[in-house]
């Protein structure tokens, strides 16, 4: 069976081929094809839908619109297959988003708890230090009774940096002075009467300087291990 197209119609019908060749024909002024001469698989361009008989401009019509639609429905799956794939790379890009966000958010929340336990446990240990006034006052201190106080003063994580400065500073020396600078004690505070905030008997007793200075570290570095890094940067604290 032939397919023939007839501005934008397809015919399929051999007898569609047979009148179109004699409409052809006949509006060319030229005689009409015997049965035996091949016939044109495409008609010219000038052969007009009207002069089709009826019966073949329904097959041509019918034949066309299901072309049509066929182009139509290829266009939109094509369309619908592109809005798919967008609205997809879309949602990818916001789960990704918002994947990363709730991944910092946790990640802050437990930076934070981890800062505040830390905290806690420090003010937990500070707390559970004893005072200087719990201890009895003495005429003089051995090198080991004041350590031992410190011991008992100083939290636990912070004692070898507190005992690391005072190593250097005054060799746990609590009468040591420096006869250039004025400075004096444990720590060597500087003015030595900065530590009369601590207690009036700063100069005689070690607990007394041991307070202070745990105080003036905490104030001003953080911790004893955070000034014990300072001095091993800069030899001074």
């Amino acid at each position: 069976m032939s397919r023939i197209s007839v501005r934008g119609f397809a015919v399929a019908s051999a007898t569609a081929v047979t009148t179109v060749g004699a409409v052809v024909g006949v509006a060319a002024g030229g005689e009409q094809q015997s049965s035996s001469d091949p016939i044109e698989a495409t008609a010219a361009d000038s052969t007009l839908l009207a002069d089709i008989p009826a019966g073949q401009q329904a097959v041509a019509q019918t034949a066309s619109l299901t072309q049509q639609a066929d182009v139509q429905s290829t266009a939109a799956d094509a369309e619908a297959k592109k809005s798919a794939e967008e609205a997809a790379r879309k949602q990818a890009a916001q789960d990704a988003k918002a994947k990363k966000a709730a991944a910092d958010k946790a990640a802050a929340e437990k930076l934070a708890k981890e800062r505040e336990a830390k905290k806690k446990q420090e003010l937990a240990s500070r707390s559970a230090s004893r005072d200087s006034s719990a201890f009895p006052i003495k005429a003089s201190y051995t090198t080991a009774e004041v350590q031992a106080m410190a011991r008992q003063m100083i939290p636990g994580d912070q004692f070898q940096c507190f005992s690391n400065i005072v190593d250097h500073e005054s060799g746990w020396n609590y009468q040591a002075t420096n006869p250039s600078s004025g400075s004096y004690g444990l720590v060597q505070a500087l003015p030595a009467s900065k530590m009369a905030s601590a207690g009036a008997d700063w100069k005689t007793n070690p607990a007394t300087q041991i307070k202070w200075g745990l105080g003036y570290m905490n104030d001003r570095y953080g911790s004893p291990c955070e000034a014990w890094s300072f001095w091993q940067a800069n030899n001074y604290y």
